[in-house]
């Protein structure tokens, strides 16, 4: 639900059971206790929302979540195409003493490895949400154009392989990469010899900005 809300999706247990992967019934299930357990509200047009105890826990794995995902990468220099599954099992045993640790060393990141925001401590403000981006499936057009990519979505960066696709183009945040439309009916994007193909529904969840193209000597 916390990645929904970050990325503007109305929490439903339709979306839910898109994103992870499970069968109604059984997502119904998981709704059903998590309210019961008050760490959510069902309204009356079946949105989902976050009550205050539940916004607190999710806000805490999350910001663990990409405080490993930091750590892997810049301590541990770890694939990014592996990031994302290990930091799913140091999020739930990161204490407060280390994750305050961590932040320390790091010089206090205000994003992930895939750019996407990491939540303040308690007794900090985190970082606000970048405005005026859009998703790279909005590029999808016969003629290429250039964007800079800011934000890799959970989604996206789940899936190991299209993870190595993506480093492979550089299709990473803070390139600048060409985008155009495959014959497949998704998007092409990369930087120049190497080039990364996403059917919509990924490409959806990568966040970019319309850039210039780079000049021929900025390597």
């Amino acid at each position: 639900m916390f990645e929904l809300q970050e990325e503007g999706i109305a929490p439903m247990r339709a979306r839910i059971a898109e994103r992870l992967g499970q069968s109604g019934p059984t997502v119904s299930q998981t709704v059903a206790r998590m309210e019961r357990d008050g760490l959510i509200t069902v309204r009356d047009d079946r949105h989902l929302e976050l009550t205050d105890v539940g916004l607190d826990l999710a806000t805490r794995v999350m910001r663990r979540h990409r405080v490993a995902e930091c750590m892997l990468v810049e301590m541990l220099h770890l694939d990014l195409a592996t990031v994302h599954a290990e930091a799913c099992r140091w999020e739930h045993v990161m204490s407060d003493t280390v994750e305050r640790r961590i932040l320390e060393i790091l010089g206090h990141p205000s994003v992930s490895p895939f750019g996407n925001p990491i939540p303040g401590l308690p007794d900090e403000p985190g970082p606000e949400a970048e405005e005026g981006l859009r998703p790279l499936s909005d590029f999808r057009t016969a003629q290429a154009e250039w964007v800079t990519i800011r934000r890799i979505g959970e989604t996206v960066h789940d899936d190991p392989e299209v993870m190595r696709r993506l480093a492979a183009a550089r299709a990473l945040p803070g390139e600048t990469v060409k985008v155009l439309a495959s014959e497949g009916g998704g998007v092409i994007v990369g930087t120049g010899g190497e080039y990364a193909e996403l059917n919509l529904s990924l490409a959806a969840h990568v966040m970019v900005r319309a850039a210039r193209q780079p000049s021929l000597d900025a390597d």
